[in-house]
């Protein structure tokens, strides 16, 4: 059969794509000391060339890319994302943790179990959320996010797919074992070097953001949104923070108002609660749309 594609037509590419001419370069004669040389490679096939650190400004870029293309072909018009520990335990597993804990460690145990009511609202709210199925302007709406570890972001994935949705999850590199959980559907589940461009892409399409109790990282990931909603760099959305007590405890927000390093209008920002169904009415509110 013969290939009648119009040689000579006004839009067909006169440069072959890169995937050709990678196949062309594998069929030249490959044992010659020039061609078996590392410099010989095509620069976007040679590993080496890509991990130096002069290409870092490309790793950047293309780190950029990647996910923000896959997400536009998947159709994922704007997400919730849902921000929170990776160690609070499910329901389920709240007992043995305590049980397990070693002596010196039972008080810390016990904490976190008693957290576990807020691994069973992540998993309500994305739930929720998901079933919704909320498609405007063709793209869906509020697909769930998470960091796609384990604990309350694994709730959130777990959610999303007990409710037969996709769900997203954003990885990240790290010197110790670090897996996607197994609730992250797996062609939008994204392995990051950077976490900078992580946090870019948790915003880049949020439409809201559920923050839970956690720790170093989810204090990094929400107060550089807080930051970004406060100086006007971004656009506010709704952010909802589960746990109160949590964080009252660990942070003194009316502090920062009483020594006037923010201003009082700035904890307006944050809206408190408790429940998957509190927050979602409070995000539909924003939204003008329906609560139930």
């Amino acid at each position: 059969m013969t290939d009648k594609t119009p040689q000579h037509g006004l839009t067909d590419h006169k440069f072959y794509h890169a995937e050709q001419e990678a196949v062309f370069s594998k069929s030249a004669p490959q044992s010659t000391p020039q061609t078996q040389h590392p410099a010989y490679k095509l620069a976007f096939q040679d590993r080496e060339f890509m991990l130096r650190d002069e290409l870092r400004p490309v790793r950047f870029q293309l780190e950029l890319l990647k996910p923000e293309m896959l997400l536009d072909e998947a159709g994922v018009g704007s997400t919730l994302v849902i921000y929170g520990s990776a160690r609070i335990p499910s329901p389920e597993a709240a007992d043995a943790l305590v049980a397990n804990a070693a002596p010196e460690k039972k008080a810390v145990a016990e904490r976190l179990a008693a957290k576990a009511k807020y691994y069973q609202e992540a998993y309500n709210l994305a739930k929720m959320v998901s079933e919704k199925s909320i498609i405007e302007h063709g793209k869906r709406q509020f697909v769930i996010t998470s960091g796609g570890g384990p604990s309350i972001m694994e709730a959130a994935n777990k959610g999303a797919s007990d409710a037969g949705a996709e769900s997203i999850g954003l990885n990240i590199v790290l010197p110790h074992e670090q897996a996607p959980n197994s609730y992250v559907t797996p062609y939008l589940s994204f392995q990051f070097h950077y976490f900078a461009l992580r946090k870019m892409h948790f915003l880049l399409r949020a439409r809201a953001i559920a923050v839970f109790p956690g720790g170093f990282g989810t204090f990094d990931e929400t107060f550089e949104l807080l930051t970004l909603i406060q100086t006007g760099k971004m656009k506010p959305i709704p952010i909802v923070m589960f746990g109160k007590e949590f964080w009252s405890r660990v942070i003194d927000f009316d502090a920062l108002a009483d020594e006037g390093t923010i201003n009082r209008e700035d904890l307006d920002l944050i809206h408190w609660c408790e429940t998957a169904e509190e927050a979602w009415c409070y995000i539909a509110e924003f939204y003008e749309l329906e609560c139930d």
